[in-house]
């Protein structure tokens, strides 16, 4: 038997003091394994600090419920005390603890805690994807996926977040989302300490780190850091877009898209500005929006010195001074610095404009064209000239005022050196060197400029008076 003394109320210390167990015939010791429990038993005590409160016939007063619950789990975990009902589930369970990873994969050497997890990993160099979409005919590898696909496809959301009642088709998403509430990022990268509310995106951004781009498009050879972003770029080859808006049967490459594109029509901003009440659709615009208030712009590029607030923008940046222009139209061939200009370009093409104004119906293929428009009808003008207080509607019309104090001229014309503040005055002036675009119904004169050719109409006009 194991005797506990008092425990001593000054110094709350416990004090366990060891006999020898004896065999009532003969007084031999019990068998070594009882003895080596007793003695495991003992440390587990003195090194997690346990107090026991000395109390009499103890295993009398246990109760049935928690009697019940050690039949039923009878594995428990020392580390958070949670208890399993299987050895292999406290096994797999216990290597979250550890980190073990004893399941390697032949093709890449990625290693997994848990077989299944192996299992599913294999389907990506298979290409085998056995759970599929009796709806879309869409396929997955896995049939949780599936599962919320489903999901997606009848609209069920029975997960709700009780702080903001944004509802989500899984609880594995209601779990993350609810970290954007609580601030909590437990993925944190061990080189630059940045952290993550998802383990993917730590793992995407370890690559920065390593350089590591392993997964490569056969049509263009681009490479990636991973096969979910290769898989997304394939389409843009491909033309597939799997999501579709039951609204206006808009398609998208990806859900996350089609997710953003789903709160234009239901006018949901869920990411708000703490100083200034402006809310987002996206936590990245957000982001870059409090860099605002706070001043911040950590990003520089080393070739004009130039700073912002974001990578992303200095990327783009960049392109300025490489001349790249990865996006191109398939229809006309124009190509674009930012993937932003390109869907705006493409507008021209379909036509399509789903702004519309509500005074004029004016409609416009965008809605910042569409807040620059309503300033006409309320008499905004928010860019004042802090040199001569003349105010403007658009900030790039404050941007070309300035340059008429400060005698900037940036556009040069490449045949005769003539310089324009203004990049359309530029273009204007190329025509004479180049193209005359403007013609005369009557006479079939050509004119370099619009103007030119409505003083020269008149002159029909008054030849017919």
């Amino acid at each position: 038997m194991i005797k506990e003394e008092q425990e001593d109320l000054k110094h709350q210390q416990i004090k366990v003091e060891e006999k020898e167990v004896y065999c009532s015939q003969g007084e031999k010791q019990i068998e070594l394994k009882q003895e080596t429990d007793t003695c495991m038993m003992q440390e587990d005590l003195k090194h997690q600090q346990i107090k026991v409160e000395e109390k009499e016939q103890t295993h009398h007063t246990e109760s049935e419920p928690t009697r019940n619950q050690e039949r039923r789990k009878p594995f428990s975990c020392v580390i958070c005390k949670k208890r399993l009902t299987f050895k292999s589930v406290f096994d797999a369970h216990m290597r979250t603890h550890t980190g073990e990873k004893p399941f390697s994969c032949v093709n890449c050497g990625k290693s997994f805690s848990l077989k299944q997890s192996l299992t599913e990993h294999m389907m990506i160099h298979t290409g085998e994807k056995p759970f599929s979409c009796v709806n879309c005919g869409n396929s997955f590898n896995r049939k949780r996926s599936l599962t919320q696909h489903m999901m997606i496809q009848t609209g069920d959301k029975s997960f709700s977040c009780v702080t903001c009642g944004k509802s989500f088709s899984g609880k594995y998403n209601l779990t993350q989302h609810m970290m954007i509430h609580t601030g909590e990022k437990p993925f944190s990268c061990v080189t630059c300490g940045k952290s993550f509310i998802r383990k993917q995106s730590l793992t995407q951004h370890m690559m920065i780190h390593t350089g590591d781009k392993s997964f490569s498009c056969v049509t263009c050879g681009k490479s990636f850091s991973g096969k979910y972003n290769l898989t997304k770029h394939m389409m843009i080859h491909t033309g597939k877009k799997p999501f579709s808006c039951v609204t206006c049967g808009k398609s998208f490459l990806q859900e996350p898209h089609l997710t953003r594109h789903m709160m234009i029509h239901t006018g949901e901003k869920p990411f708000s500005c703490v100083t200034c009440g402006k809310s987002f659709l996206q936590e990245p615009h957000l982001t870059r929006h409090m860099m605002i208030h706070t001043g911040e712009k950590s990003f520089s590029c080393v070739n004009c010195g130039k700073s912002f607030s974001g990578k992303y923008n200095l990327t783009q940046h960049l392109r300025i001074h490489t001349g790249e222009k990865q996006f191109s139209c398939v229809t006309c061939g124009k190509s674009f610095i930012r993937k932003h200009d390109l869907t705006q370009h493409m507008m021209i093409h379909t036509g399509e404009k789903p702004f519309s104004c509500v005074n004029c119906l004016k409609s416009f293929s965008h809605k910042a064209n569409l807040t620059k428009h309503m300033r006409i009808h309320n008499g905004e003008k928010p860019f004042s000239c802090v040199t001569c207080g003349k105010s403007f509607i658009r900030k790039q019309d404050l941007t070309e005022h300035m340059m008429i104090h400060t005698g900037e001229k940036p556009f040069s014309c490449g045949n005769c050196g003539k310089r324009f503040c203004q990049k359309n005055h530029l273009i204007r002036h190329m025509r004479i060197h180049t193209e005359k675009p403007f013609s005369c119904v009557t006479c079939f004169k050509s004119f370099s400029h619009k103007q030119c050719l409505i003083r020269h109409m008149m002159r029909h006009t008054v030849e017919k008076l």
